[in-house]
């Protein structure tokens, strides 16, 4: 289990990071409460709160079979717990679990390692009277409580979870949860009580071993573990093994370290997809990004640290303050190129990463899908690669901040950016709600060697994704605009990786205006068909979609017959521009008249069906009157101002 050792490795390096603070200590976890009682140091009641939402979580000591509870197991956490372990004056106390709690935090209290808050807690306890007191001070079961997320739950009594507040005069920090010496002290005595040794297997060494290993990962209600034989009566280990530690051994520091390790990049720097988590990182704890992260981000708060360390003197010093400008999608791929130039200064070549992705196989059972290890230069020219290979103008909107009294507005953004795996899977599928968690983490799955590997892209999904965009009827205009964007990526890409070497192109992103090719050309054609309609059609007023748009699949099956139609639709809208728009229409005429030159008169009129190369041509000449008229847009701003 090299993935278990490594992240053994990073906890140690992790918790000297300043954003180490919700690295959990070992022998603890995070927990809901949802009643804080304050009490003095001799013991007295002094105040009782109601907790919720983020107020509401609570580091927590835990030993190993408490943390790993569950149904009508008994096994009482060390001081916080639910008032049917802790009140003894409950009227639904079982006595069994009272007894077992209070055995437990008396043998700690009475240990070396004990500590003032505890023996105050347990001088209080001693009164019985937890339930009373919250009686007199009004507190109403069921508990309506909020968590964090804002979600509401009833909490009956006996599962209402108690922390403690032990105010003094002389302490800053009273809570349980946040004082040190107090967490320190239960992980010296859990250690000091739990002295079965046996052999890990990840380190080596003959150690603590593990009974239980950690839950909670991917969120704090993630009931499945990553390791699990402790089911004696069923087959998890059984068959070849008397004995759950025959099968493996792993030191309960190991895991402890591992699995808190692991959660915590998981919430810092994982990408989830439903039960699916994908992260990346470096065993010194520094960043690096994810390779299923979207690359478009104006939010990302890291890259303007990130392209200061990978700039030079011949660096583009506006690129850290991007501008919504019509040349925004060259300023993103520079910033990209420079965020990856920062990576490799910051991390050096010999930095030791792991890729890392888990999934559930059942509620209670989670494994390791991916899992690969290298050096920090071997991944990122990976990555660098998969965004120089698979880079296309790709469809964003982005708010823009407006003026007092005015609403903000949507702008479309085309930056050159590869597409992010959700978008490929919205091409591939259709929409959202087809788009199925299967589906999604499969994809996931499929893409992920692609992209920190440099293995070739999956041809089924290409294909999905070009009959897709050849179908501007399959959703709403803006995601056809985006199919088309993730389409063209895609079949660009797959070519710059083609399995067989003879068949390997490298496609301009820029329009080509030499290119010969039948199916480059034909997309050219399309794209200044529709232009010349669109422009008709503002001009009369009328909002539809154009020919060349409804015809685009038929067109995709059947070029040369399908475009001696649109042609001949083309001719009202060209009268229509001859008298309100002539020097467009001379325009747009003499480009038909050189794309028709360019055609090899076989090709032309061969009406078999088109590549994805079309689709190139086709975005490549909309892109360029795109980019024409946002630049004439903000000429005239300029004037204006």
């Amino acid at each position: 289990m090299s993935w278990m050792q490594r992240l053994y490795q990073t906890y140690d390096h992790i918790k000297s990071l300043e954003d180490a603070k919700n690295l959990w200590p070992l022998a603890h976890f995070v927990k809901n409460a949802h009643i804080e009682m304050v009490i003095s140091d001799d013991g007295n009641l002094k105040r009782i709160h109601l907790l919720q939402g983020s107020d509401a979580l609570t580091l927590i000591p835990a030993s190993e079979s408490s943390a790993g509870r569950s149904g009508s197991k008994i096994a009482p956490h060390p001081l916080s717990d639910e008032i049917g372990y802790c009140a003894a004056d409950y009227p639904g106390i079982e006595n069994e679990r009272y007894q077992a709690y209070y055995k437990q935090l008396t043998d700690w209290c009475n240990s070396e390692h004990s500590h003032p808050k505890l023996k105050a807690i347990k001088s209080y306890l001693d009164k019985n009277c937890i339930w009373t007191d919250l009686q007199n001070n009004a507190i109403e079961f069921p508990l309506t409580f909020k968590n964090a997320s804002g979600q509401a739950s009833k909490i009956p009594p006996n599962k209402a979870f108690i922390r403690w507040r032990v105010e003094t005069k002389l302490e800053n920090y009273t809570g349980t949860w946040e004082d040190q010496i107090l967490i320190e002290a239960w992980i010296k005595y859990d250690a000091q009580v739990n002295t079965t040794l046996g052999f890990c297997t990840t380190n080596g060494e003959e150690t603590r071993v593990a009974n239980n290993h950690p839950r909670f990962i991917r969120h704090s209600g993630d009931g499945a573990k990553l390791i699990s034989s402790n089911d004696s009566s069923g087959f998890t280990f059984r068959g070849k093994f008397l004995e759950s530690t025959q099968a493996t051994g792993v030191g309960f520091e190991v895991t402890q370290k591992a699995h808190n390790a692991l959660r915590w990049l998981i919430s810092r720097q994982g990408v989830k997809n439903g039960d699916q988590v994908i992260v990346a990182w470096a065993i010194s704890g520094k960043k690096i990004p994810n390779p299923v992260a979207d690359p478009f981000d104006f939010d990302d708060d890291d890259d303007s640290s990130i392209i200061e360390a990978g700039s030079d003197n011949q660096a583009d010093k506006n690129t850290d303050n991007l501008n919504l400008s019509s040349n925004l999608g060259q300023r993103v791929a520079l910033k990209l190129k420079l965020k990856i130039k920062g990576y490799q200064q910051a991390l050096g070549k010999t930095e030791q990463l792991s890729i890392m992705a888990i999934d559930s196989a059942t509620p209670g059972r989670m494994g390791v899908t991916y899992y690969r290890e290298c050096l920090s230069e071997d991944y990122l020219s990976k990555l660098e690669n998969w965004y120089e290979s698979f880079s296309w103008y790709q469809r964003y909107n982005k708010k823009t901040t407006q003026s007092e009294g005015k609403k903000s507005k949507d702008q479309v953004l085309w930056p050159i950016v590869p597409p992010s795996p959700l978008s490929i899977g919205l091409t591939a599928y259709g929409k959202a709600f087809t788009l199925s968690d299967t589906l999604k983490k499969n994809l996931y799955a499929r893409i992920l060697p692609c992209i920190a590997e440099g293995c070739a892209f999956p041809i089924d999904v290409v294909n999905l994704c070009i009959a897709r965009a050849c179908n501007p009827n399959s959703g709403e205009h803006w995601e056809w605009e985006r199919n088309v964007g993730v389409a063209c990526a895609l079949y660009r890409g797959y070519f710059s990786r083609h399995p067989k070497l003879e068949s390997r192109r490298n496609f301009s992103m820029a329009l080509d205006i030499t290119n010969q090719s039948r199916d480059y050309l034909y997309g050219r054609l399309l794209a200044v068909a529709e232009e010349i309609e669109h422009l008709a059609l503002v001009i009369g007023g009328e909002k539809r979609s154009t020919t060349a748009e409804r015809f685009m699949q038929q067109f995709a099956d059947r070029p040369f017959s399908t475009w001696r139609n649109i042609e001949l639709a083309l001719r009202p809208y060209m009268e229509r521009l001859r008298n309100n728009r002539a020097g467009f229409l001379n325009n747009r005429q003499k480009e038909l008249t050189d794309i028709m030159n360019l055609f090899d008169a076989e090709n032309f009129s061969d009406d078999k069906k088109l590549t994805g190369e079309f689709l190139l041509g086709y975005h490549c000449q909309k892109m360029t009157y795109r980019k024409v008229k946002s630049e004439n847009t903000e000429s005239e701003n300029a004037s204006e101002e």
